[in-house]
């Protein structure tokens, strides 16, 4: 099992060196002169040959890239002074530290995705399962029914009407806010409550109808009969061999949809009016604030990276064939 995971974390180290290298030469190299946009509008030759020498951009592209990947680890040197390890650079719009923005801006996003995959796995595998014990039944019928119409209906338009019923109507939960875990737990909890369903709705649509179709194969597989004719119990054969065959394939559609998870997450923030990566990535991009973008590229690429080993490891622990591959 540790060498399997060895293998794995230096395999995504490889991905994130890739990433950081792509992501920098578009950011930097293919649009218009960074320094350009970081002089602002009172520019003149001078001082954009000053900011050229104080950036590093009068260096080949491979170099700023190495002065840009070290000064993460190690900190580097920036115009206004020492930027101290983990170092993304300044932004753009107001010199702030692109770190302390991220800092600030993460816990929110990384809330919303632990929250949201929690909640669709709980409820779209729930689902998957009562609907593949009583299939056939009332309510598997209705479960395919609701699950397919959740899959056609999108954040943006169901996040406003959930607001709309059951927080200005009903008052049965709160409409949303950035957590603050530290001083107010419980408030941050009841904030996201609402969110994390509606972020959750396409994705446990999803997974209800794949746990009820990955159950029924299971069922009918010839090691399921099997068990059934030495006079074990169907629950535990339900358990304990058809949910356990099922659930490779479902930890592996997990660990697709973690980018999906994340650029759900972008647009809840902006439907519910979250602080977090998403709203930071959205000014990012309509202000041209090149350092921050890439600040939030990496860490959002690296936070993808660091759940898909957690997924590879879960794989792993439960089919042991996977540790040899």
């Amino acid at each position: 099992m540790l060498r399997f995971l060895v293998r794995r974390v230096l395999g995504a180290a490889v991905i994130l060196v890739l990433i950081s290298f792509v992501t920098y030469l578009l950011f930097f190299a293919l649009p218009s002169d960074p320094a350009l946009l970081s002089c602002g509008k009172n520019c003149n030759p001078q001082n954009l040959a000053l900011i050229h020498k104080n950036l590093g951009l009068d260096k080949p592209i491979p170099v700023q890239w190495w002065n840009y990947v070290v000064g993460i680890f190690a900190g580097r040197h920036l115009p206004l002074g020492n930027c101290p390890a983990p170092c993304f650079g300044l932004s753009f719009n107001n010199d702030t530290s692109v770190w302390s923005l991220l800092k600030d801006r993460y816990p929110t996003t990384l809330s919303l995705a632990i929250g949201g995959s929690v909640t669709f796995l709980v409820i779209g595998v729930g689902l998957g399962l009562i609907s593949a014990w009583k299939q056939g039944s009332v309510f598997d019928r209705v479960a395919s029914s609701i699950s397919l119409l959740g899959q056609s209906v999108q954040i943006y338009f169901i996040g406003p009407l959930a607001i709309y019923l059951f927080s200005v109507q009903l008052g049965w939960l709160d409409r949303g806010h950035d957590p603050d875990w530290t001083s107010d737990p419980v408030g941050s909890l009841t904030g996201l409550v609402l969110p994390c369903l509606i972020m959750s709705v396409i994705f446990w649509s999803n997974y209800s109808r794949q746990t009820r179709s990955l159950m029924v194969e299971q069922l009918s597989e010839e090691h399921v009969r099997t068990a059934r004719a030495k006079g074990m119990g169907s629950k535990y054969v339900f358990f304990r061999y058809a949910l356990r065959g099922a659930m490779g394939p479902i930890v592996t559609i997990f660990g697709i949809d973690l980018g999906s998870v994340f650029g759900g997450a972008i647009i809840t923030e902006a439907t519910f009016g979250l602080h977090g990566l998403g709203n930071l990535a959205v000014s990012a991009v309509l202000q041209s604030d090149l350092p921050l973008e890439m600040g939030v590229m990496l860490v959002g690429a690296t936070s993808i990276v660091f759940f898909n080993i957690l997924i590879d490891a879960c794989y792993a622990f439960i089919d042991p064939r996977i540790r040899l591959a």
